[in-house]
């Protein structure tokens, strides 16, 4: 079991897994969805809005509307995509709140979060861009408890990448930082190649620990695309 403190080891919670929504435009979305249903172990998938969410930023440019609208049309562009990994894997549930989460769990099955119940009228996360699904995964972890959260990205990531590097080139959004830093998540951001490293973090065998937040002296300015 992945800990951070003694609070995660007690009971048997659940790894936060975002997978993004542009793996399906490298081909890899179905693999990786593979290895996150034949889980051994708790985990609730976060999904990314895809090409979903990026239609919203096509139409905001377009016609003009607001951020705020923007951040709540991308958050049902997540719903579109839930229910996508749904339909490629009987095993996964949507679920719209914590209690849902936990039942799925109960009963041997992989929650698939939509977030609008509990994201729409979150005051603790920006109302813009600068929170993509990356944030949202790392609120729910913290909401779970602070357990840890593991990003699968389509684009290659340098292993030994900090936050900060990650943020800065857009392959993470600043949200995702502030609540991981704040609330001291154990993370992890998987891109291309690391198949099996995920499926070492779903396997009931020894799994590798995410590395835990550290702080930071800066906020990084870094807006994460689809990825």
């Amino acid at each position: 079991m992945i800990s951070r403190n003694s609070n995660v080891s007690r009971s048997p919670e659940a790894t936060v897994i975002k997978l993004g929504g542009s793996l399906a435009e490298s081909g890899r979305l179905r693999s990786a969805v593979q290895l996150v249903a034949g889980a051994r172990v708790p985990v609730v998938v976060v999904p990314g809005g895809g090409s979903f969410a990026e239609a919203v930023r096509i139409a905001q440019a377009n016609l003009g509307f607001s951020d705020a609208a923007a951040h709540r049309l991308a958050i049902l562009a997540m719903h579109q995509t839930a229910h996508m990994l749904a339909a490629l894997e009987p095993r996964l549930v949507p679920v719209e709140t914590l209690a849902g989460m936990s039942c799925e769990l109960t009963h041997g099955r992989i929650p698939v979060w939509l977030p609008w119940k509990l994201s729409a009228r979150d005051t603790t996360i920006p109302a813009n861009w600068s929170v993509t699904s990356d944030g949202l995964a790392a609120r729910l972890a913290e909401r779970l408890g602070s357990v840890p959260v593991v990003l699968v990205k389509s684009c290659a990531v340098p292993r030994d990448a900090t936050l900060l590097r990650l943020a800065r080139s857009g392959t993470i959004d600043p949200t995702f930082v502030t609540i991981v830093e704040r609330a001291g998540l154990n993370w992890r951001v998987l891109g291309a190649g690391d198949e099996g490293e995920l499926a070492g973090l779903v396997s009931s065998r020894a799994r590798p620990s995410p590395r835990q937040a550290r702080r930071r002296s800066a906020p990084p300015r870094a807006i994460a695309r689809r990825r």
